[in-house]
């Protein structure tokens, strides 16, 4: 199978994937946003990979993440992979697809933190270990309206695997008012809501006191926040609270509104939780902040992606009031490194989420839903269209 790197030109025929198997389409402003990623440019990384027919038109694809990481005065770069389509008339397409991947030079690290079950068992063929933390196969959430959460695991035993196409049919279920009011939060006076991220801004000023901190952490820097806020696909902008002392910001989280499929409720996920050492109890009160507002955006939970032992402790009281999801390992990475390998504790900011998970519909798309924003896509998620 013949596999070359992603153009410009072939975002119209990426979008045809989506749609055939039922995942968002990404506008072609969105397409140009993710050029745009400044870890990408660093490196000059491929958009991702294409295998093609013999005319070169796309017929899978898998895209190509680059992520910035800081250790100290250290600057490194990771990969993660997203949306791996392949349709059935084109099985095996994932292979040379993952390879390509995995060839990428000049990173420390290549991964997923958002595998599914079934492309789950792959990535062992190819040298990727579940990880890099033992708790890599748990995601955390808790229920803040748990009838619309009762309706959507009814709706799943009911209807099973939706199609691309019974999708289109159905519309969206489970949509509420509540997600595009403007919702009075109800915050303790040492959180803040913060809408200043620029070089000059307290934001600015957390991120670096973390960085000097010496962990290796995914860059947070100004640049490449800004840049995942300025994504032209989401309907909902992100929601981040910091935490105050004494005049200083020393915890943050991240969380955005998704919906994983026409199926699912809304829910809160949160992108990034993360806290100066001498503050871990950051962490607890800015979740607790997420899950006390959530229903209040229109949510019915909010989930934590990633989690580590480090966060699990740090979260304080709130694990056991928790759902354990996931129970395969949707991290698998390769880390050549030992020392590095120690060294990284990741967090949902480290993986794909804020890049593909799917968009809360606008409400004219509720009944009769816009053409391919009707599934989830998926870290190295294996779609095979059915």
């Amino acid at each position: 199978m013949a596999v070359r790197p992603i153009r410009r030109s072939d975002y119209d025929a990426l979008n045809r994937l989506h749609r055939q198997v039922g995942w968002p389409e990404r506008s072609q402003a969105g397409w140009r946003w993710l050029e745009q990623n400044p870890a990408r440019l660093d490196i000059d990384a491929p958009m991702g990979w294409v295998v093609t027919d013999s005319d070169d038109a796309p017929v899978a694809m898998l895209g190509n993440l680059i992520q910035r990481f800081r250790q100290g005065d250290r600057l490194l770069h990771g990969a993660t992979g997203f949306s791996i389509i392949v349709t059935p008339q084109h099985k095996g397409a994932s292979r040379p697809l993952i390879k390509a991947f995995l060839a990428q030079p000049d990173l420390f690290a290549r991964y997923t933190l958002n595998a599914n079950a079934r492309s789950a068992p792959l990535y062992r063929l190819f040298g990727l270990e579940p990880g890099p933390t033992p708790t890599h196969a748990l995601k955390l959430s808790w229920a803040v309206d748990r009838l619309a959460c009762l309706k959507g695991r009814l709706l799943r035993r009911l209807l099973g695997h939706v199609s691309a196409e019974t999708a289109r049919r159905l519309g969206e279920r489970l949509m509420n008012r509540r997600l595009f009011r403007t919702a009075r939060l109800a915050l303790p006076a040492e959180v803040v809501v913060l809408r200043d991220t620029g070089e000059a801004s307290a934001y600015a000023g957390f991120w670096r006191e973390l960085a000097a901190e010496g962990r290796l952490l995914a860059d947070r820097s100004p640049e490449v926040l800004n840049w995942r806020l300025s994504d032209p696909d989401q309907t909902l902008p992100p929601l981040l609270l910091g935490l105050v002392r004494e005049g200083r910001l020393v915890g943050m989280a991240e969380a955005l509104m998704t919906k994983t499929s026409l199926i699912e409720p809304p829910c809160l996920d949160i992108i990034d939780l993360v806290a100066l050492k001498t503050a871990p109890q950051a962490i607890e009160t800015l979740a607790a902040c997420l899950i006390a507002n959530a229903r209040a955006l229109g949510a019915a939970k909010v989930r934590l992606q990633v989690t580590t032992p480090e966060i699990l402790d740090q979260l304080g009281a709130l694990p056991p009031k928790a759902r354990r999801e996931g129970g395969w390992g949707h991290c698998h990475a390769i880390v050549e490194d030992p020392e590095l390998a120690r060294a990284w504790s990741p967090t949902p900011f480290d993986g794909d989420y804020a890049v593909c998970a799917r968009a809360v519909p606008l409400p004219r798309a509720w009944r009769a839903p816009l053409r391919g924003q009707t599934m989830s896509s998926g870290g190295l998620g294996l779609s095979q269209g059915r």
